[in-house]
């Protein structure tokens, strides 16, 4: 049966697992009375508001407070949650687990298609990895969202362990390493390892299984279109998309990345698309820099770092240069060698993406999202 495309609901065959998380009375109280939903970062990440029609609204965390608030209509989420039941199978008789918190919008979007479709429901983002897991295996998770960083945690706790009943892993929030993959389908057997790209303002852009190309985020999502806008001798541009999955608008603040052209929209990540269809993502806009009159990535560069198994979190700054344009800097939470990670570098992408130093930090912070923080880093750069 399809499900109501201009609401969230609460299916009566979803049973809740951990009632206690933060915000999920409130957001049951919400799906129940077909109110608005409110997500944002704090003790309590969800709010319910009463509106003439019902909306889902993501607040993001900037430098200096909320930085903008995201607005899409249920029907953009209800659609995805159909066309994954179609390609997975998902139904009543699964069990959501999520690692996150439900103002992350990973997070809240499990929670949200577990109760719109009645599969069960846990949420262990108040937990660490050693009780995600055995968490996972009391409740018999069968669908787990997480992001990389989430995962490498989850994997490095596990050891030798191994979990089954997971058939279906859903990764979000940045390019899953070959070591940190090759080690879930350790971890759990039994699972369909599957890479979501997108963002908040767009949902799925693209899906990646394990046959994808190296170094590819894979092919467009069913129903979503990606173009290519004013490519690069190397093929390289803007990615523009036109789907039924994009948010609405910003009902607060707003991003100079994010534009619209006849149904198309661009939220300022760059990439190239081979004759198959494969999308190779290089990383925003917005953090491009060039280094000798070369563009540089460093998400591109953060990837290559990520996949050294002894590189927990890798996180690269572009700091101003007069000769150079920029130099790379890069602080990597874990014990590879910088000299080996620095030639891994110069191998992979080449002399202008070397990182001129690699600091070892105890810890990277992180995000309520579960991804670094940029801007934190960016304060303490000069006394890493």
């Amino acid at each position: 049966m399809t499900a109501r495309r201009d609401r969230f609901h609460l299916s009566p065959e979803t049973h809740i697992l951990t009632p206690e998380v933060a915000g999920l009375a409130e957001l049951l109280h919400a799906l129940r009375e077909g109110q608005s939903i409110l997500a944002q970062p704090g003790a309590v990440p969800i709010h319910a508001q009463a509106e003439q029609t019902q909306w889902l609204y993501c607040k993001s965390s900037g430098s200096t407070g909320y930085a903008k608030t995201i607005r899409r209509s249920p029907e953009s989420w209800i659609r995805s949650f159909e066309m994954d039941r179609e390609l997975f199978a998902l139904g009543a008789r699964d069990t959501y687990a999520s690692l996150g918190n439900l103002s992350h919008s990973l997070t809240l979007f499990a929670a949200v298609a577990a109760c719109q479709i009645g599969a069960d429901l846990a949420m262990l983002g108040d937990c660490g990895p050693r009780e995600q897991l055995s968490r996972l295996g009391e409740f018999h998770a069968s669908v787990l969202y997480a992001t990389p960083a989430q995962l490498r945690l989850l994997r490095r706790a596990a050891g030798k362990r191994q979990l089954e009943g997971l058939r279906l892993l859903f990764s979000s929030g940045g390019k899953l390493d070959h070591e940190t993959r090759a080690g879930l389908q350790q971890l759990f057997p039994g699972a369909q390892v599957i890479e979501i790209f997108g963002a908040t303002e767009t949902s799925y852009m693209t899906i990646a299984g394990p046959d994808a190309l190296e170094g590819s985020v894979g092919q467009a999502y069913p129903g979503v279109e990606i173009r290519i806008d004013s490519p690069d001798v190397d093929g390289v541009g803007e990615i523009w998309i036109r789907s039924p999955f994009v948010f609405d608008g910003y009902a607060k603040g707003e991003s100079q990345e994010t534009r619209w052209n006849n149904g198309w929209l661009t939220i300022g990540e760059m990439g190239q698309l081979d004759e198959s269809g494969n999308l190779f993502a290089k990383g925003r806009k917005n953090r491009m820099v060039t280094v000798a009159d070369k563009n540089v990535f460093p998400e591109e560069i953060e990837a290559v770092l990520m996949r050294v198994p002894e590189v927990e979190i890798a996180v690269v700054c572009a700091v101003p240069d007069v000769l150079r344009g920029h130099v790379i800097h890069a602080a990597v939470q874990g014990e590879a060698s910088p000299a080996a990670l620095r030639q891994l570098c110069r191998h992979q992408i080449g002399d202008h993406a070397v990182p001129r130093s690699i600091r070892k930090v105890a810890k990277i912070p992180m995000l309520a999202a579960g991804k670094p923080d940029l801007q934190a880093l960016r304060d303490l750069w000069d006394d890493l």
